[in-house]
């Protein structure tokens, strides 16, 4: 790599990056690794909690492409051990402990998905489950682990702090959880690790005990967290995050639900727009900024011909007020059905919860009107005409009785 190269490429990290610690010791690493022709390896985990990667898990995932593209060694990390422990952030009611059989259902694609963003052809990327380590381990090799840190340590970490404070519950396993993520290092001796900025003070633990086990510490480079679809950090968890399994259609509909003030970090980290072309686009009028950020992001998940099509999808539905060509229809025992049980039957909301909170908030409509009133029982009968029920702007279902 030249000396230009070298000055693009971390000019290009940090336009993704919130921290890296250090700069200093990644371009020695990249000096180093340069004079002795061995690539960096560059670690990334991640937890197979739910079915799918999201986009905002692809923020790092791009930069680890980044790294790759530069000849550098991803080392991808498939936390099916981590993710056995529940939710170390604080939200164990919504995330719960998982079995084994759980964590394998949901990692079955988790290589498919993210293959859409990162080379994992062999030799072009190292691939590791964390089982591979700690499934060996005995009780006392536990408790040794355990040594390498303090109590007062790691409830520097902030989310435990926060709970402390609140004289709610830190289990000791979820304790455990940096230690874990930072022994990962350890048995991959990485270089360079990456993670959303919530993840520093676990990357800083892979510092630590490299260190103490006489390895070279790892660089912690974190990247900002990618807000979802109701602005707050995008998780699956709250349910505001984009699939990367999504299809096109829903692709293109959610990016342009965000708010206006997510454009700019959005194309930043989500797209390849160069800064000159989005600061244009941000001056001009929104909804054509918003679009021409859905078409990006739905063309690197997807393809150009499928994120042109969503588009003109997109225009046709709700700029022109037409509805969709490709709405299902269901067909039900005719009887009285209430509102909020059918929306889950046809699958408009995941639960009564839900489509009870999304009737009161005037986001159902049934034949087209307004139905504001959780208590509304749609009557279905046989030989009469299908009825159109539709559950905020993209999800639409003709169901008719029999």
């Amino acid at each position: 790599m030249t000396l230009n190269a070298e000055s693009h490429f971390l000019s290009q990290l940090k336009a993704l990056a919130s921290d890296i610690i250090s700069e200093a010791d990644l371009g020695r690493y990249l000096q180093v690794s340069q004079k002795r022709k061995k690539p960096l390896r560059v670690k990334f985990g991640i937890d197979p909690t739910f079915t799918d990667v999201h986009v905002g898990h692809c923020v790092p995932i791009r930069v680890l492409r980044l790294f790759q593209e530069a000849g550098h060694l991803p080392v991808l990390i498939l936390g099916d051990a981590t993710a056995r422990l529940g939710d170390p952030t604080g939200r164990n009611d919504q995330r719960p402990a998982l079995s084994a059989e759980e964590v394998e259902h949901n990692a079955t694609s988790y290589f498919t998905q993210i293959g859409k963003v990162l080379d994992l052809s062999e030799g072009a990327c190292e691939i590791h489950r964390n089982s591979e380590w700690f499934s060996g381990m005995d009780f006392f090799e536990v408790l040794r682990l355990l040594s390498e840190s303090t109590v007062a340590r790691l409830l520097e970490r902030d989310d435990f702090q926060k709970r402390m404070e609140k004289k709610l519950p830190v289990h000791l396993h979820e304790m455990a959880y940096p230690l874990m993520q930072g022994w990962d290092s350890v048995q991959v001796r990485a270089d360079v690790e990456l993670g959303g900025n919530d993840q520093l003070f676990n990357l800083h633990m892979g510092r630590q005990l490299q260190e103490r086990h006489g390895q070279q510490p790892q660089v912690c480079l974190t990247t900002p967290l990618l807000l979802g679809t109701d602005g707050r950090k995008m998780s699956k968890t709250y349910g505001n995050h984009i699939p990367l399994t999504a299809s096109a259609k829903d692709v293109f509909g959610k990016v342009m639900s965000l708010e206006d003030d997510a454009m700019e970090p959005w194309f930043r980290l989500a797209t390849s727009v160069s800064s000159e072309e989005v600061r244009a686009l941000l001056e001009g009028h929104p909804r054509e900024a918003k679009g021409r950020l859905a078409q990006e992001v739905c063309a690197w998940i997807h393809d150009e011909p499928s994120a042109q099509a969503a588009a003109d999808n997109f225009v046709q539905q709700f700029r022109e007020k037409q509805l969709p060509t490709d709405i299902a229809t269901f067909t039900l025992e005719a009887k009285d059905w209430p509102l909020p049980t059918l929306l889950k039957v046809l699958g408009l909301c995941a639960s009564t919860s839900e489509a009870r909170r999304m009737i009161e908030g005037g986001g159902v409509r049934v034949s087209q009107n307004v139905c504001t009133d959780v208590r509304f029982l749609l009557t279905l009968e046989i030989g009469k005409e299908v009825v159109l029920v539709q559950a905020g702007k993209r999800k639409f279902a003709y169901v008719q009785g029999t």
